[in-house]
């Protein structure tokens, strides 16, 4: 116990370290927090000093000249006469800053994302240890290593809600994953609610989350579960009465001066959702904003979910059913994969699922551990050289930082398809990388599984009898292992 306190504390230390390294680089030219981050700012520092969301007055004020050197968009409409103006992003995120925020500035409420990054870094690794049973070792390494590139460490110090998220849905699987009792119960209800709070575009994965828990615990949980399903009820009817009076509508959209037309705009006017498709591949593959490029180890992800499906891994529904939904949010609903961010924000709340999953395979595949460790190296490298380039001006984090200098992902960028202008070029690299995912998928499924036994001299079979208990309908099937010496 006391060797996997230590490592628990290791990959938080580590985490949080890594993701300093990136404290002071520029998210663009004219300033060191840009886009949607100095609104999650703005409200924080109006919870902290007026306990309200209307950020009329720090905008007049200009007090994001500390973080934004520049003009700053508003981003919102006046709501009412007297000019109100709450920004259009969910608030629970800068309600867990507004203390740093107040006390210490922008600089604080960055280190304290950093910190929310190692405890899910810590999370992430406890379930991959106590709930999928990988070896504390093992899991350690391949859990730090993620952590340490990007997309984890970009956003463990920029800001925006995907941390925090992420965080939720690891112990959301936790909870999921282990047996049952009252405390866990409001845990979960807790975790689950926190989502939308966070922001709505994470609603789906708090549905499946909440559908897995039901439909695994109906039959012997009824009443907890039917406080558990009154509660969820009663606080969704909570968030769209609240978002109705103070946003003006079902989300926080409505508040916003880019959806003027409807809140729902988000999602894109007149949407060519089969166009969406391609994003499938382009949210690993693309030159710019796919995972692969970046971290080389997201290459491993679908085979390790193949092999999860092959030796049917218990609890592998919870991974595999979370990551499909918050990739099909990132493939269908979401406006754009290329935007004014750091590649894969919209996928890192789901990611924790995916790097458990990668963690089971590199300890089943001697080859993939090697693989995911040199590959996130190479995705750790690429970070840090990127975030001394954004500290010395030289790079951003989001105007060009495909622009770097770092040899291993310019290697790869060359070779990777451009999903903003799927030429024929694109179609054809994309068509060479799904060849290559569909025969390591092959290879990894289709491997014969080693004899776990050290010794080749010995050999076993299984043998099994069904026992009827008298009186009952109950039957106990007992196997045993017969070993042969030879």
């Amino acid at each position: 116990m006391k060797s996997f306190a230590f490592k628990l504390v290791l990959v938080f230390a580590t985490t949080f370290l890594i993701a300093m390294s990136a404290i002071n680089a520029r998210a663009t030219y004219g300033a060191k927090i840009s886009v949607d981050e100095p609104q999650y700012l703005l409200t924080a520092l109006s919870i902290a000093e007026d306990f309200d969301l209307d950020i009329s007055d720090e905008l007049d004020q200009q007090r994001y000249l500390p973080f934004h050197e520049l003009r700053l968009n508003q981003q919102t409409i006046d709501l009412n006469d007297q000019g109100q103006r709450i920004s259009p992003h969910d608030p629970l995120l800068p309600l867990l800053l507004a203390a740093p925020m107040g006390l210490g500035g922008w600089l604080a409420a960055k280190m304290t994302l950093a910190a929310l990054a190692a405890l899910t870094a810590m999370a992430t690794l406890w379930v991959a240890v106590r709930r999928f049973q990988v070896s504390e070792n093992l899991a350690a390494v391949v859990v730090g290593i993620f952590f340490a590139a990007p997309p984890m460490t970009s956003y463990a110090t920029q800001i925006y809600p995907e941390m925090p998220a992420a965080l939720a849905v690891v112990t959301c699987i936790g909870i999921i994953t282990g047996s049952m009792s009252k405390s866990k119960v409001f845990g979960l209800i807790l975790s689950l609610t926190a989502l939308p709070w966070l922001s709505v575009k994470y609603v789906p994965v708090t549905v499946v989350l909440a559908f897995i828990f039901f439909s695994r615990n109906w039959k012997t949980e009824k009443k907890k579960l039917a406080f558990f399903s009154g509660v969820m009820l009663l606080s969704a009817i909570i968030y769209l009465i609240i978002h109705k009076r103070v946003y003006g509508g079902w989300t926080v959209y409505a508040s916003g001066d880019h959806f003027v037309n409807g809140e729902f705009e988000v999602f894109g006017r007149s949407p060519n959702l089969f166009a969406r498709t391609r994003r499938l591949a382009g949210l690993l593959f693309d030159t710019q904003f796919g995972l692969i490029p970046w971290a080389p180890a997201f290459f491993a992800l679908v085979p390790a979910f193949a092999l999860l499906i092959r030796d049917r891994v218990k609890f592998s529904i919870d991974l595999i059913l979370c990551t499909c939904t918050g990739w099909g949010v990132a493939t269908w609903v979401a406006l754009t994969m290329h935007g004014w961010w750091w590649p894969g924000r919209q996928l890192v709340v789901i990611l924790p699922a995916a790097i458990i999953a990668m963690a089971i395979l590199a300890e089943k595949n001697k080859i993939w551990k090697w693989f995911i460790f040199l590959g996130g190296v190479a995705g750790t490298g690429a970070w840090l050289w990127l975030a001394f380039e954004a500290t010395t001006d030289r790079r951003t984090l989001v105007v060009d930082f495909y622009e770097t200098s770092y040899p291993i992902y310019r290697a790869l960028s060359t070779i990777s398809p451009d999903f903003r202008d799927f030429d024929q070029r694109a179609t054809f690299l994309n068509a060479i990388w799904l060849v290559a995912l569909v025969v390591a998928i092959a290879l990894t499924v289709f491997r014969k599984q080693s004899n776990p036994l050290k010794n080749p001299a010995l050999t076993y079979r299984e043998t099994s009898q069904i026992i009827v208990i008298e009186g009952t309908r109950k039957k106990i099937k007992t196997s045993k292992k017969v070993f042969d010496n030879h």
